[in-house]
């Protein structure tokens, strides 16, 4: 008797078998996959709910600070800053005086420093304004006008509080500390400052006129393959600056000594 497969069910080859096998492997998985990320949403949730007081409270914490600091900013700093500096002006004008007096740039500094005609001085503004851009600029001022009146210890410490990126100021205030060490006679110091003086920027002002101290400050201390060093940078990288000159004549010198 003959018989008949039934349509539509035709026998499956081992591969389709092998691909339905893992179709349902990923099926499953995708469905594991899935749980898993409905049990971890249902849990931060669950933790969200229980700790949303906390979360709250937290955010009610950041937002009042960051509210304080622009209070702080808006109200506080900002005006504080405008009369820290209007307070400086009469200093600044001493400063000024002192370093173009032919004769007693003494009495100027001093009143710069301590102030005059009912103004504050330098160190009234430090003082009293203390976390201002004034009050760090007048810690420069402060130091020069002290390195100025040959009180090198006061100049030291009023220019090492003094921080600045400016490429101009930066240096120069590092430079002025190494020339209160070299009244000091600590040429070690005054050495380090010369070179950190020269490293914190690269342009033809500052750098040259340091690394040429430096250089000096290296021979008079019997360093020579230092200072061969130092004069070597500026006649190779800055040969157009005023120190090349005096650069060259001290190279020679120094390489003699090696």
């Amino acid at each position: 008797m003959a018989t008949y497969k039934k349509r539509g069910g035709k026998i499956k080859s081992k591969s389709e078998k092998v691909n339905d096998s893992e179709l349902l492997e990923g099926e499953s998985t995708t469905a594991e996959v899935f749980n898993t990320l409905d049990e971890t949403a249902n849990k931060t949730e669950q933790w969200v709910e229980k700790n949303q007081n906390i979360i709250l409270i937290a955010v009610g914490a950041i937002a009042v600070i960051v509210l304080a600091y622009l209070g702080f900013v808006n109200m506080i700093q900002e005006p504080k800053e405008k009369e820290a500096m209007s307070e400086m002006f009469q200093a600044q004008e001493y400063f000024d005086q002192a370093l173009n007096a032919t004769t007693a740039s003494d009495s100027l500094y001093n009143l710069a420093l301590n102030g005059g005609n009912s103004k504050y001085g330098f160190l009234d503004i430090i003082d009293n304004y203390s976390g201002t851009k004034a009050a760090n600029v007048s810690n420069y001022f402060a130091g020069v006008a002290y390195l100025n009146l040959n009180d090198y210890k006061n100049a030291i410490s009023y220019l090492d509080a003094f921080s600045s990126n400016d490429a101009m100021l930066g240096p120069t205030a590092k430079g002025a500390i190494a020339d209160a060490f070299v009244e000091l006679n600590q040429l070690d110091k005054a050495l380090e400052y010369y070179q950190s003086a020269a490293d914190m920027q690269d342009n033809e002002f500052t750098r040259p006129r340091f690394l040429l101290k430096a250089g000096i400050i290296a021979l008079q201390t019997g360093n020579a393959q230092k200072a061969v060093t130092h004069f070597t940078k500026i006649t190779q990288m800055y040969p157009k600056a005023t120190e090349a000159v005096k650069a060259k004549a001290y190279l020679s010198k120094a390489e003699q000594m090696q």
